[in-house]
């Protein structure tokens, strides 16, 4: 029988979302200050919310599951097990790389330079990999992230490998919003506004969840 969680017994608390914030924007101020370094610009980068959030969540808060994002994936490894997504709209993704390469380009248009998704590559592995850094400091566990890759498509199916597993068991995975901004753009409002999503294996999410209760006491 294909038995599932009670989505009940996997919620956060605002205790346990305020630590997965708090992670979420210590990793945000180390992808912050790499990301300054490899663009030579002054870069911040904030975690305003993260939620745990059924899948058809997941699907809207891309926009649906038939539009097309720019997405970074990797499998990560250790002490917990599960796939990462950093996904951004299409235009996003390509005015952040253009920031970093002199190629006039768009990833609403195949094909693709090969150095526009090397360097929207490194993007996400940075950014991805602060927040695993990050998760993997504070809670005390080990972590290790593959490299990273790259897929420009619906985000449905870009997703779906990664609910593979974890659709078996439950229906939520945990969700991060991400701000980024450039200071030095024209305009000084403007920011990118992307997602990640943590997709730990199922033993691993509860093993998360066990380790978050433990970090209230």
């Amino acid at each position: 029988m294909n038995m599932k969680h009670n989505p009940a017994n996997l919620s956060l608390n605002e205790a346990q979302k305020d630590i997965l914030t708090e992670i979420g924007n210590i990793g945000a101020g180390h992808a912050a200050c790499s990301l300054s370094h490899l663009l030579n610009k002054t870069i911040s980068m904030n975690v305003p919310n993260v939620h745990f959030a059924p899948f058809e969540e997941i699907m809207e808060l891309s926009g649906g599951a038939e539009r097309i994002v720019a997405s970074v994936f990797l499998r990560f490894s250790g002490d917990v097990n599960g796939n990462m997504f950093f996904v951004l709209p299409v235009d996003q993704a390509t005015r952040f790389v253009r920031a970093l390469v002199a190629e006039d380009f768009s990833f609403a248009n195949p094909p693709y330079p090969e150095i526009a998704l090397s360097a929207y590559q490194e993007i996400g592995n940075i950014l991805a990999g602060s927040y695993l850094s990050a998760l993997s400091d504070f809670l005390n566990i080990r972590i290790a992230p593959s490299v990273p890759e790259v897929a420009i498509d619906m985000f449905g199916a870009i997703i779906s490998f990664g609910l593979l597993e974890i659709s078996r068991v439950a229906d939520y995975a945990i969700a991060i919003d991400a701000e980024i901004k450039n200071h030095e753009a024209n305009d000084q409002n403007e920011s990118i506004k992307g997602h990640f999503f943590l997709l730990p294996d199922p033993e691993s999410l509860q093993y998360i969840f066990s380790l978050l209760g433990e970090q209230l006491q």
